[in-house]
Parts: structure tokens; C-alpha cells; sequence
């Protein structure tokens, strides 16, 4: 038998190394390939949803100037009044983008019961808020949170306000354990951590209060919800209100004595404190659509006394917001 010529056995071995280099290679490239394709998604990816915020700020510039616009009419005609019957409270604006779609909506916040009302500067409790925010919890049926556990969010002791409140002591005992903020609402969904709250009431509660940096404005009469306007005194009816909202739709209220005189709140002793034509802060909510991606913003806004218009806040977490008709808005608008 003859053994294999050293030179051939060389030459094997030669080409399995070769081979199995030129394995590796390929390896190497496709996990190369595959790691720059991601990338390169991501980049796109990064940059796409960087064009849609711009797009959404620009939405946002454009309902503050459709706000200013309100208040400059208001100025003209010597009344600071704002109510459902304004163009910027009915409808949503569609504008047009050469490969999508721009949605923007601008929402009352003045109509709403301020939960930083419920506590002044110098800790001491707002006793017309506590009544207000305390009939809206009986009005929506709330009866797991008390009005107590809400001041003692924002409150800066630790002590509870009575038997009702909530303090650490409560919250440190959660999974995971949390302490109470001690400190005014960011955020109305601060409500979801209170003691107590659950999810129903939660989304119950939502669309009639508002976390406002700035306490003390009062409730817009005009833009007020039923349930708003009910919570003013525990003796008004379900179909009091209903009778007030109509009317308030036939013609608004264009000073706080005409709101006062109105049949249903006859010997009830309304006061005007705490009630308001006007609106301060808004909601603008915007959605821009484009090369199948979507961008969501809501930003909170601010309208001085004298018109200026200033972002408080910005949320890109909230989507679905955009419920009101549309109106279409092109160039020449």
C-alpha cells in the first residue's frame, strides 16, 4: 500500500484553512451586514420621528396663533369671554402635508376644578376647592378616594389631615413602595397613585379637573362640564344642570351676575368667588401622520392677561386625542 506523498497531505490541509478562513470572512460580513442594516434603520428611524416633532411643534406655533388671534378679538370687542361656541372649542384643524397629514386640537383646562387650588402657598387648605372637588366625587359616584388623601399629596407635612388622609405610611407599604409628593400635581395622572383611586374613578375624574401650575384662577362658567357645574352646591340636580347647559348653548354667559340670576340656582346663595369668564390654560393636542409613522404631542399652554402665549409642559406619551370635527385648513387660510 502506498502512503499519501507529504506534499499532497500539505496541500489538504492548505485548503480545509483556506476554507475555513473564507467561512469566517462570511460570517464576519454577514454579521456585519445585518448589524449596519440596524443601524441604519435606527438612524432613519431616529431622524423620521425627529422630523415629526419639529412638524409638531410647528402645530403647536400654530394653535398659539390661533389663541392669539381669539384674544385679540376679545380685545377689540371689549369682551374677555371664552365659551363652546368659539371656532378654536369646536373644531379640530387638518392641514395638509405633501406625504401626510397635520391634526390639531386645542382643549379648555379653565372649565375644570384646579386640584392645586386645594392648597394655598402657605399650606393652609382652600375650603371653597375642598367643597367643590368633594360634591364632584358624590356627583360621579367616586366613593373609594377622599377629598383628604388629595390634599395630602400636595400638603408639604407628612402628617394625614384626619383619619381619611394618607400619608407615607400608606404608600411605603405599596409594591413597589412610593412616598406622597408633598409637592402640587404635574400631572392629573398623579391621581392614579393615590390611596384608594381606582381605575374607573380614575378615568371618571379625568375630564373634569386639571393639575394648573397656577392656583386661584377659577372655574370658567362657560367651558365648565355638567358634573363641573354641579359640584358648586350639593342641592343642584342632574336636571338643574342639563337645563343651564342648554341654555348656556342657546347663548353664553358674558358676565357672572347673568350666571348667578339663572332660575336654577334660585335661594341657593351661589357666590361669585372662584367663577370666571375667561381661560388661561389650554391643551393643545396635535398628531402628525406621514410615511406611515405617527407623531403624538401635547403640549400645555399658557395666555397671559395680556395675550402672551408660553408652553408650561410637553407629553409625547398621550395618543387618540384628537376627537373634534375637522376643519380643513390649506395655504390661504
Amino acid at each position: 500500500m502506498m502512503m499519501p506523498h507529504p506534499g499532497a497531505r500539505q496541500s489538504g490541509v492548505a485548503l480545509i484553512m483556506v476554507l475555513l478562513a473564507m467561512t469566517l470572512i462570511v460570517m464576519l460580513a454577514t454579521g456585519m451586514t445585518k448589524h449596519q442594516s440596524v443601524r441604519v434603520y435606527k438612524a432613519g428611524h431616529y431622524l423620521a420621528q425627529n422630523q415629526g416633532y419639529s412638524i409638531a411643534l410647528g402645530a403647536e406655533a400654530f394653535a398659539k396663533q390661533i389663541l392669539f388671534r381669539d384674544f385679540e378679538e376679545d380685545k377689540e370687542n371689549n369682551l374677555f369671554v371664552d365659551s363652546p361656541d368659539e371656532f378654536w372649542a369646536r373644531y379640530s384643524a387638518l392641514l395638509p402635508l405633501d406625504d401626510g397629514i397635520v391634526e390639531i386640537q386645542v382643549d379648555d383646562l379653565g372649565g375644570r376644578i384646579n386640584l392645586n387650588d386645594l392648597v394655598d402657598s402657605s399650606g393652609a387648605v382652600n375650603e371653597l376647592a375642598r367643597d367643590r372637588l368633594e360634591q364632584l366625587f358624590v356627583v360621579l359616584g367616586l366613593t373609594n378616594l377622599n377629598v383628604n388623601v388629595v390634599i395630602d399629596w400636595i400638603d408639604a407635612n407628612d402628617q394625614t389631615v384626619n383619619a381619611y388622609g394618607a400619608e407615607d405610611g400608606q404608600y411605603l407599604m405599596q409594591d413597589p413602595p412610593y412616598r406622597a409628593a408633598n409637592q402640587p400635581f404635574q400631572s392629573v395622572s398623579e391621581l392614579r397613585l393615590l390611596e384608594g383611586i381606582t381605575e374607573e374613578e380614575y378615568q371618571a375624574l379625568m375630564p373634569h379637573v386639571a393639575a394648573l401650575p397656577v392656583a386661584g384662577l377659577g372655574i370658567n362658567v362657560n367651558m365648565a362640564t355638567g358634573p363641573v357645574l354641579q359640584s358648586l352646591h350639593a342641592e343642584l340636580t342632574a336636571a338643574q344642570i342639563e337645563s343651564v347647559l342648554l341654555q348656556r348653548q342657546e347663548e353664553r354667559f358674558e358676565n357672572i351676575q347673568d350666571f348667578l340670576a339663572l332660575p336654577e340656582f334660585a335661594g341657593l346663595g351661589l357666590k361669585p368667588q372662584g367663577l370666571v369668564l375667561q381661560t388661561r390654560f389650554f391643551e393643545v393636542a396635535s398628531r402628525i401622520t406621514y410615511d406611515d409613522r405617527s407623531v403624538n404631542l401635547v403640549s400645555t399652554v399658557f395666555r397671559s392677561p395680556t395675550g402672551e402665549l408660553s408652553t408650561v409642559s410637553r407629553d409625547t406619551g398621550q395618543k387618540n386625542r384628537i376627537t373634534k370635527e375637522r376643519f380643513g385648513v390649506t395655504e390661504g387660510s
